[in-house]
């Protein structure tokens, strides 16, 4: 089965996803992009993956429905809103361009990042920002509206995760354990409250400095306009910061 297109007055190209498999609607999306389309909305989407994987321009993706996993993985360039929730591998070793979920994702949201820019509106799953790096002037952020679950920022080697707490009760914790296990690079930014019993061995904890500040202000700031919040309001509530304590967490265990 195919997906039905229609080009309507305006530039935004319409592709109806309903039954569609998931080989069929990429590689339509990848033509119609390739065809010039600079904003394309996708509608009926249930779970198809890998849309938006691999593409390289700035055309603008839409997505209305759920998609599935390793949403826009190694993308180079679009931005991609779902207008809804996010299935796991949001952004999967993406290099560059932006995802903006106006919902929830699933687990490991963006795995092995390399840069560009992640924006959930709700909570996350597990594993949250494992493996992200960074490279030259390439330095992905991923932020959280809610919280996220266990082993948030695993083997973090570089980038900049941020976890906003909004949907806590003052005084209440953040829900992940083991945060920061085995990180060497990067910056983990938690709002509001976590016990130090669910920190990994290898994080330190310090506050936000001024720079860490402007850093906040500038991706707190697309956030709320993302999602439509008052980033003063959230900037205004206390930050601590989670760094890594060693580049070599593990180098004792192998070296002799």
């Amino acid at each position: 089965m195919t997906a039905g297109l229609s080009q309507e007055a305006t530039p935004a190209l319409t592709i109806h996803a309903n039954g569609v498999h998931y080989r069929d609607l990429n590689r339509i999306i990848r033509e119609a992009v390739e065809g010039g389309a600079q904003r394309i909305q996708l509608h009926n989407v249930h779970g198809q993956r890998y849309i938006g994987t691999n593409l390289r321009s700035a055309a603008e993706i839409h997505i209305y429905g759920t998609p599935g996993n390793d949403l826009g993985a190694f993308m180079n360039g679009p931005k991609i809103v779902v207008h809804g929730n996010a299935q796991d591998g949001c952004g999967n070793t993406m290099n560059e361009g932006e995802i903006v979920v106006h919902g929830h994702a699933g687990d490991i949201a963006g795995l092995s990042a390399r840069g560009g820019k992640i924006f959930i509106r709700e909570d996350v799953g597990y594993r949250a920002g494992i493996h992200m790096k960074e490279y030259g002037d390439k330095r992905p952020a991923l932020v959280i509206g809610g919280t996220a679950q266990d082993f948030l920022g695993e083997y973090m080697a570089g980038g900049i995760v941020v976890v906003l707490g909004l949907g806590l009760s003052s005084g209440e914790s953040h829900k992940a354990n083991f945060v920061g296990t085995g990180m060497h690079g990067g910056a983990i930014y938690l709002r509001g409250h976590i016990n130090d019993y669910q920190l990994g061995k290898e994080v330190g904890v310090s506050e936000p400095d001024k720079k860490d500040r402007a850093l906040l202000s500038d991706l707190i700031g697309q956030f709320a306009d993302h999602f439509g919040y008052d980033a003063r309001d959230i900037l205004s509530s206390r930050f601590i910061k989670l760094s890594a304590l060693w580049l070599r967490p593990y180098g004792r265990l192998y070296a002799y």
